[in-house]
């Protein structure tokens, strides 16, 4: 039976080949890990749109609903 290969893993900062055994892991060096921090820090990554929950709404308006009777 043929071993599989893991699959190549990318530096997401410089998209250089990663192992998973190396020290800086998942990123390929020191300085690709601050970059990456610095873009966190400085509010680069962010979620596209708020999240909401539209099940406490419904939950609050159908509580007002019940008292009717």
């Amino acid at each position: 039976m043929a071993r599989k290969l893991p699959p190549n893993l990318k530096c997401p900062t410089c998209r250089k080949t990663v192992k998973s055994k190396d020290p800086e892991f998942p990123f390929c060096s020191d300085r690709c890990r601050l970059i990456d921090l610095g873009k966190w820090a400085s509010g680069a990554y962010v979620i596209s749109s708020p999240l909401t929950d539209t099940s406490e709404d419904e939950v609050s308006s159908g509580a007002d609903h019940s008292d009717e009777d």
